[in-house]
């Protein structure tokens, strides 16, 4: 019988079969914020229960950790103190050795720093309580965000009572074209098959363009899927997932590594495998894209004009498009190029990579902010900071005016003091633009790391391949 990718994966590790939907589940590893894991661990405290494998769990400090560029970063808010010693606290209690606080070199986001300390690889099950999880599907592992009652359960027993998902596969021909980027291809992706477009299901990406991505730019596309409702993001391993890995894991053995690169070659779907939905696109015409609303699938290429509500033949996004250009002070018909902006954010486990930050700086060197915007710059962790540091762009980021952060989710959410005032517009390479997501009234129009670095520069939502990189 023939398998899809997702399946599996979910066969090599189920442990029994509870239903015909639903699985006990086995999974690799864990890794845990100081936001979603406290109740969790209280549970088990309460029942007297260990952490049934200590070191198959990562826990960092980075929703509530302050950006700013002091040494050492220092917790100053009570609440938030708390939770980052409460989560030490936690890892100490339970024997979880990898703690990454707020002054550990290893400090980041979490699904930055999964990947770069290789302990991501092929076929994994990897969880997390936080929906971007995702991301770690360009790894080729099944990743998916869980509850704090499902965290506690995987703490004590490393297994999950899972429902099976459905399946799609959205196929992706062509090419890239230049001076557009993977977050233009996954807001494309979004725009085409709506936030309720793969609700429920995992989503297989494959063709000609996935398979040109990098493995950066494969994780910013499986990071933004679950903004379409879906459960997980694969993309099947391949000789960039294997090098990556080989690349980020210390202490990976030779012979350990065969044994990864056959077992690698296996997780692809069959030929012949069923999926409950398929998609097809082509990426040759995709230009850089931009947000408008409140939900990450209402954007436009940078050169087209809003669209018109009315235009909308389902209520719920008719409806969601009025609430959306109501909130951003918008109005069909406008073009998002041109658009007045104060603030420009580069950062997030979506596009805060060293390759977003080389993106960027591209654009930025040899130019200025200009003087109306506000712009900050926050590396998804403590070593990409380290790294682009090296290569001195640091230097063509504050030259510019950007303001150099140190790592953490900051205004992706806004958890960490990091806010923008009511009604400030900000141009974000986050992934979600929500209403009051950076702040009560503030506006996000979510863009690439190098529309968000031309915007900067120019005080208006601007297409990036207007400026020559220097």
């Amino acid at each position: 019988m023939s398998r899809t990718l997702y399946q599996k994966i979910v066969d090599e590790h189920t442990i029994k079969r509870i239903d015909a939907q639903t699985v006990l589940l086995y999974c690799d590893v864990h890794f845990a914020n100081e936001y979603t894991s406290p109740q969790a661990f209280a549970g088990l405290s309460s029942r007297k229960l260990p952490a049934a494998v200590p070191d198959a769990h990562l826990c960092v400090v980075d929703h509530i950790i302050p950006s700013t560029d002091e040494s050492p970063r220092r917790i100053t808010d009570h609440d938030s103190f708390v939770q980052a010693q409460t989560l030490e606290a936690n890892c100490r209690k339970f024997g979880i050795r990898a703690f990454y606080g707020p002054n550990d070199p290893n400090q980041g986001v979490e699904h930055v720093v999964m990947d770069e300390q290789g302990l991501v690889r092929p076929g994994m099950v990897v969880i997390c309580g936080d929906s971007h999880t995702t991301t770690h599907g360009a790894l080729g592992a099944l990743g998916f965000g869980i509850g704090t009652s499902e965290i506690e359960h995987l703490l004590a027993t490393q297994t999950l009572v899972y429902r099976m998902a459905g399946t799609m596969r959205i196929s992706i021909a062509g090419q890239l074209p230049a001076g557009t980027e993977p977050k233009d291809l996954a807001l494309a992706v979004l725009r085409r098959i709506s936030a309720r477009g793969a609700l429920g299901k995992v989503v297989e990406y494959c063709g000609s363009a996935v398979d040109a991505l990098t493995i950066e730019g494969r994780m910013t596309l499986c990071n933004l899927t679950v903004e379409a409702g879906a459960r997980g993001a694969l993309i099947a391993p391949d000789d960039k997932a294997l090098e990556w890995v080989k690349k980020h894991a210390a202490g990976l053995s030779d012979e350990d590594f065969s044994a990864m690169a056959a077992y690698a070659k296996e997780l692809r779907s069959d030929p012949g495998a069923s999926f409950d939905t398929e998609i097809e696109l082509n990426a040759d015409d995709t230009a850089p894209m931009v947000t408008w609303g409140t939900s990450p699938e209402q954007s436009v290429a940078i050169d087209e004009v809003i669209p018109d509500p009315n235009a909308f033949t389902d209520e719920i996004e008719r409806s969601a498009a009025l609430r959306g250009l109501a909130y951003q002070g918008l109005s069909a018909g406008r073009r998002m190029a041109g658009v007045p902006i104060q603030h420009v954010f580069i950062g997030s486990c979506t596009n805060g990579r060293i390759s977003d930050l080389r993106a960027a700086a591209a654009i930025l060197k040899g130019r200025k902010v200009h003087p109306s915007v506000c712009a900050q710059v926050m590396p998804g962790s403590m070593a990409v900071r380290r790294q682009a540091e090296m290569e001195g762009l640091d230097k063509i980021f504050k030259e510019a005016g950007f303001q150099w952060r140190k790592s953490g989710c900051s205004l992706c959410l806004a958890m960490n003091g990091d806010m923008l005032a009511d009604g400030v517009r900000c141009a974000s390479t986050t992934n979600r633009n929500f209403e009051g997501r950076q702040g009560r009234g503030a506006r996000t129009h979510l863009v690439s790391p190098t529309t968000a670095a031309a915007s900067a520069v120019a005080g208006v939502i601007t297409d990036p391949r207007t400026m020559t990189r220097l």
